[in-house]
């Protein structure tokens, strides 16, 4: 699988465009907004968008969802069935944070922890991680050792949870039941902020790094 982040909205959230390097099929996870930005990058690298993916439904994270559904006519998949409490939200974040235009939306598909999601030749896996938000996902390419972890973990930090339905505990579990036991190798993409591997994390994440 081939990547290329586009920062989006002024909170510069990483929405990804993903690919199959050899089908030149891929997917948009997380297209918070600046529309016109993701589809210079579709054009840019000569990919066929097959479907759109969520992690969570925070507004920098899924704000241009459902105006991107009708540019591109694909399907929206993701997140996890809680998640419709902000995405049902997604007009009023719109207001409260001064980005205009975002619609609420149901999503295609809903996922689960142990779906798959695919495009091209490449399968991703769906890994339930609530903490940050109650239906938040992670992606998984197990092949190319890639995960799309959204606001979950950061490059020496994790995801907040002081905003409603959102649990401390609950996040860290995900990070260290779900996440680690993928491998210290696994490059992840992160909401905001530089890639990192799960690996470094745990020698230095002073949240939930092994020495924490």
């Amino acid at each position: 699988m081939q990547f290329r982040i586009i920062p989006v909205t002024p909170f510069q959230q990483n929405c990804s465009l993903l690919w199959c390097e050899k089908t030149k099929k891929g997917a948009v996870a997380d297209p918070g907004g600046d529309l016109d930005a993701i589809q210079a990058a579709i054009e840019r690298f000569g990919v066929t968008v097959e479907k759109i993916l969520l992690t969570h439904g925070h507004i920098d994270h899924a704000g241009g969802t459902a105006e991107l559904r009708r540019r591109l006519g694909v399907a929206v998949e993701g997140p996890q069935r809680e998640e419709a409490f902000w995405i049902d939200q997604l007009p009023q974040q719109s207001l409260m944070f001064g980005l205009s235009g975002a619609e609420a939306f149901v999503p295609d598909r809903w996922l689960e922890d142990g779906d798959t999601v695919t495009f091209g030749e490449v399968t991703l896996e769906v890994i339930h991680t609530p903490g940050h938000t109650p239906g938040h996902v992670v992606f998984f390419d197990r092949t190319a050792r890639i995960a799309v972890v959204g606001d979950v973990l950061f490059q020496g930090s994790i995801g907040r949870t002081d905003f409603p339905r959102g649990d401390h505990d609950a996040l860290i579990r995900s990070i260290r039941e779900k996440l680690w036991p993928l491998g210290n190798d696994i490059t992840f993409i992160p909401g905001h902020g530089p890639l990192s591997t799960f690996g470094d994390e745990r020698e230095g994440n002073p949240f939930v790094g092994d020495f924490a």
